[in-house]
Formats: C-alpha cells, structure tokens, sequence
C-alpha cells in the first residue's frame, strides 16, 4: 500500500508514520508538508519507505507533487487549524485550511488512483464536537463561541463523506471524530465533555482503517480506542 498522509509533521502525523514504517501492509509512505519530514530517529532500514515531499499550494498541486502523488491507494489527512489558534488566523483562511484542502486532496488523489481493482481509501481527521447541521450544535461550541468553526468541520465532513458515496466506488471516504488526544511529551489537558484517546492508540486505529477497510464512514472517540487498542494489541 501506498500511503498519503497530509500535514505529515504535525503531532498525530508524526505518530503515523512512526507506526506506519513498521506495518509490512504499507510499502511506501509519502509525507505532504510545507516542509521537509524527516524519518524518526529509529526507522532504520524502514526509512527507506518514507518520501517527504514539500507542497507549496495544497488548492493547486505543481506537477511534480502530482507526480508523487500518482498511484497512491490511501491518504489519513490531518491538516486543519485547531480552535487554540483560531484568533490568529482569518476565519476565510481558516475555511481554505480545515475545508478546501481537504476537498482539493480527495479530488486530486482520485484522479491519480489508477487501480481499477481496488477503491482509494481517504480518512478526514475532524473533531468530536463537529456538527452536521446547525440543529446538532452542541451546547459546548456555543458557550465557547466556536459555533462557526465546528460548522465548517462539520461541513467539511458532510463533503468528503459525499464524495466517496458520489464516485461510485472509486473512492471510499471516512471520518473521524477523536477527542483530545494525549502524549506524554505534552500536558494533559482537560475540557468539560471532551473524551481522551492516546496518541499511539489512535494512529493505529488509523492505520489499521486504511489498510483492512473502514467498519463505517464516521468513528468516534470510542470506536477509535476500541480499534486502536486492539491493533496495538495485535
């Protein structure tokens, strides 16, 4: 399997490829960041599976991402902006961010899978809280002022869900809806109706998705604790 993983130096994605050099289901991971990924420390030989590859426009792909992109048979895409960082970017950036270049990804990536035998698997990290629908906004976005932002995840949800259902097989999509995810390099952090999931815990679950196939196309903090522990575990 050749895997895509956008935003590949943040802190779930760097989890991901940790794991992801180790699984011998994956033959080749490509790391789409603005800039360059390094192998971790004890990769080994297995770095050799790791391709970092800078991408300067993720609404336009150059030719030559393109080019290491093409024939790719999943992607876990971890880009979006965080609410802790909300009020330092402008919310029509923050929609091209969480949104759009996720759109842009899906898009791109299925026009490159040239696998007729088998569908392109994309996973969107969104959160817990995002809402569908301005019915299910629960009560923690609004005494939080986030009503907006977790619309525009969960609007982001509802379009890559939609894509894979349209692409007539060509695309499986998925969703999921961790909480606050916890490593021992960061504090633990506590917020009112937020469940937790370690770090290594849901990048297995993760990986485990991509590779065998999507139990359904929305998980939840819960089912991705349950799945990861259990590949761990494996």
């Amino acid at each position: 399997m050749k895997l895509v993983i956008g935003g590949s130096t943040g802190f779930v994605a760097a989890e991901l490829i940790r794991q992801g050099l180790k699984n011998p289901a994956i033959s080749s991971i490509v790391a789409l960041g603005r800039r360059e990924t390094p192998a971790p420390l004890e990769a080994g030989p297995a770095a050799a599976k790791l391709k970092s590859i800078v991408c300067e426009d993720f609404e336009s792909y150059s030719d030559s991402v393109k080019k290491e992109l093409e024939g790719a048979d999943a992607a876990i895409w971890t880009i979006a902006v965080t609410p802790m960082k909300l009020s330092t970017i402008p919310f029509e950036e923050t929609c091209k961010i969480s949104r759009d270049y996720a759109i842009t990804a899906i898009k791109t990536l299925d026009e490159l899978h040239h696998q007729k035998d088998r569908p392109l698997r994309f996973i969107y990290m969104s959160g817990h809280f995002a809402p569908r629908s301005v019915a299910e906004v629960p009560k923690e976005l609004q005494n939080h002022g986030l009503i907006n932002y977790g619309l525009l995840r969960g609007e982001a949800e509802t379009q890559i869900l939609a894509y894979g259902e349209q692409s007539k097989g060509a695309v499986q999509s998925a969703v999921v809806k961790p909480g606050l995810i916890d490593s021992p390099e960061r504090e633990t952090r506590e917020i009112p109706g937020l469940p937790h999931i370690d770090l290594p815990v849901i990048a297995a679950a993760l990986l485990d998705q991509v590779t065998n196939g999507f139990e359904k196309d929305t998980l939840s903090n819960a089912d991705l604790v349950r799945i990861g522990q259990k590949a761990l575990e494996g």
